[in-house]
């Protein structure tokens, strides 16, 4: 039997291109006083540069540091590596995967949809990106990895912002709304960010992502603005906005309703969706209510894979929405729309 969602140890997938500051991210997690006990996993251990006065015993792969958390290396396999780090004795807080520069996370975040050992005691938490204010536009039109990880990612930690003026500021923050209006964005010189907001975000709850103000979205794109007004406005009347944006390639869509789903014709519809357009969907995620059910049903998906989990109570006098997210490239909107309103109970 799995265990509950809240007994699987969270795990952050920590992405970001070259030289963002993602290194700066990991060395606090690793040195400071948190009194949490934390697990650090590596691409390689000799590029991210850690203090060596902090590490106190180290067996081939796995360094203890002396706050308690540990830091090792992917040499190969890490679903190897996760196995070791869950039958260590004294179970971690969490765990954190760093990603190389270049890498698209997608495959590492896949990880914790496929094994089902890792499954069982580890579940996908967020995935965090560290961006570079000064250089993203730039890495943005030549990298397409870039682009990629700002589209994975739940929450991002957009740095160096001391080195930007403030229109250079708005207009990174801009082109990264475009790619993925959705993700929780953190503004920080030298990676100086509260780690709750960076690790055990439970990225399912969508609460605070799908709240936000559209027209934080919209920076000065006059153009744009209307296009959402008259987007939002012609789907007014089917009771569930629609708002979606998208940069050049990438786009976002959300769909919510208030009346509730049919799991029945739901979950075959979404199983369906992701096996035929999972290669076009990064991102999926949403909350659902469905008929006849107490509990708040959240997924969210990488590509094809998807899990989900009933997580707790509908509370009294919660509004019961259903909302959910895409994030991909060409994806198929109106047939997206179309099924999701099927499932809708009438």
């Amino acid at each position: 039997m799995s265990q509950s969602p809240s007994e699987k140890i969270p795990v952050t997938v920590l992405t970001g291109y070259l030289g963002a500051g993602k290194t700066t991210l990991l060395n606090r997690i690793l040195s400071e006083n948190h009194g949490k006990k934390y697990a650090v996993i590596v691409n390689e251990f000799g590029e991210i540069g850690i203090d060596n006065d902090l590490i106190i015993g180290a067996d081939e792969e796995v360094f203890e540091m002396n706050n308690g958390c540990v830091c090792c290396t992917v040499r190969g396999d890490l679903v190897r590596i996760l196995d070791g780090l869950m039958r260590r004795k004294g179970k971690f807080d969490a765990i954190i995967v760093e990603t190389t520069g270049l890498a698209d996370p997608a495959p590492v975040a896949q990880t914790f949809f496929v094994d089902e050992d890792v499954q069982k005691n580890a579940r996908l938490d967020a995935v965090v990106t560290v961006a570079d204010a000064k250089w993203l536009s730039d890495r943005l039109k030549d990298a397409p990895e870039a682009k990629n990880q700002i589209a994975f990612a739940d929450v991002i930690v957009l740095n160096k912002t001391d080195l930007v003026s403030k229109g250079e500021l708005t207009e990174v923050e801009a082109r990264i709304r475009g790619i993925n209006p959705y993700a929780r964005l953190h503004r920080t010189e030298r990676c100086k960010v509260e780690l709750a907001d960076v690790l055990d975000r439970g990225a399912f709850d969508l609460e605070r992502i799908l709240d936000i103000e559209p027209d934080f979205l919209e920076a000065g794109d006059h153009h744009d603005h209307d296009h959402h007004h008259d987007h939002d406005h012609r789907h007014h009347d089917h009771g569930h906005g629609l708002k979606h944006y998208h940069d050049e390639e990438m786009q976002s869509l959300s769909l919510k309703t208030d009346k509730p789903l049919d799991p029945n014709k739901f979950m075959p519809w979404l199983q369906n969706l992701v096996q035929l357009e999972g290669q076009k969907i990064l991102r999926s995620k949403g909350i659902l209510a469905f008929q006849d059910d107490d509990d708040r049903y959240v997924f969210q998906g990488v590509h094809m894979m998807l899990e989900g989990d009933h997580q707790r109570k509908w509370k009294d006098g919660e509004a019961r929405q259903s909302r959910l997210v895409f994030i991909g490239r060409e994806l198929p909107e109106q047939e997206i729309r179309d099924g999701f309103e099927r499932c809708i109970v009438s």
